[in-house]
């Protein structure tokens, strides 16, 4: 699928928004966040465009990460103008791992994702809703920097499915450049096959509409069948696939 530049740059753009690193640093083409966190997008440069590069970048982006005591790390579209980045990559020691789908759909087809009704809407995460998010079958410790950093983003809208005090599904979609990103989609363990996360993209859809965001994208892991296929299900069509680059 051919991606305007323009919605590339604004989905890179929106992408680092909803994750909240401590710092981004523009560079060129690229855009360098920054954070201590365990949230691959938010501490790995990423490149505004998919039609050029220049290998030589990778040295100066190298020595920005060091020098604030991180690892380098890159996010690469697999597409063929990018190439020569992941040969220089590849040269230098570094393996790709985490094949992911930037996916996109129109949040009115996202809204009709469920008959069932849909998720309750909040400006930000509560104890219920970060229980779930960081309940049984989940990593304490990565949920925690997850709610952190969602939680501080700007224009989230936090999504859940409540049974009396409890959510047993949740969800957040971040407005930014027109797009609404969402992330976080979990459900309760002893809950799932039940529908909810239809509900919980109806709701945010539903509260992107109102606000007067037209347009969703979301990344999916490449072996999440499950959820690729719900996806699928509610309109999601993959706009391109990219993977993480880091030396071992």
């Amino acid at each position: 699928m051919s991606v305007p530049a323009a919605d590339i740059e604004a989905i890179e753009r929106a992408t680092i928004a909803g994750v909240s690193p401590e710092a981004v640093e523009p560079m060129g083409d690229w855009l360098l966040p920054f954070d201590a966190g365990t949230i691959g997008r938010s501490h790995s440069a990423v490149p505004l465009r998919h039609d050029r590069c220049d290998p030589a970048d990778i040295t100066r982006i190298e020595l920005r990460y060091r020098a604030r005591g991180l690892r380098p790390s890159f996010r690469l579209a697999d597409l063929a103008p990018l190439e020569p980045l992941r040969d220089e990559l590849r040269r230098r020691g570094y393996r790709e791992k985490q094949a992911t789908l930037v996916q996109s759909a129109a949040c009115e087809a996202m809204r009709r994702a469920s008959d069932a009704p849909a998720a309750q809407i909040a400006d930000a995460p509560d104890a219920a809703w970060a229980a779930t998010f960081s309940g049984e079958g989940f990593d304490p410790i990565d949920a925690a920097h997850r709610v952190g950093a969602f939680g501080r983003a700007p224009g989230a809208l936090f999504a859940s499915v409540r049974e009396d005090a409890d959510a047993i599904a949740v969800g957040v979609a971040a407005l930014s450049q027109g797009w609404a990103g969402v992330h976080g989609m979990r459900t309760a363990r002893a809950r799932r096959g039940e529908g909810l996360a239809g509900r919980v993209l109806a709701g945010l859809a539903g509260a992107a509409l109102a606000r007067g965001v037209a347009r969703a994208f979301l990344q999916v892991q490449e072996e999440n069948a499950a959820a690729r296929a719900l996806y699928r299900r509610t309109g999601f069509t993959t706009l391109w696939r990219y993977a993480y680059w880091q030396q071992p």
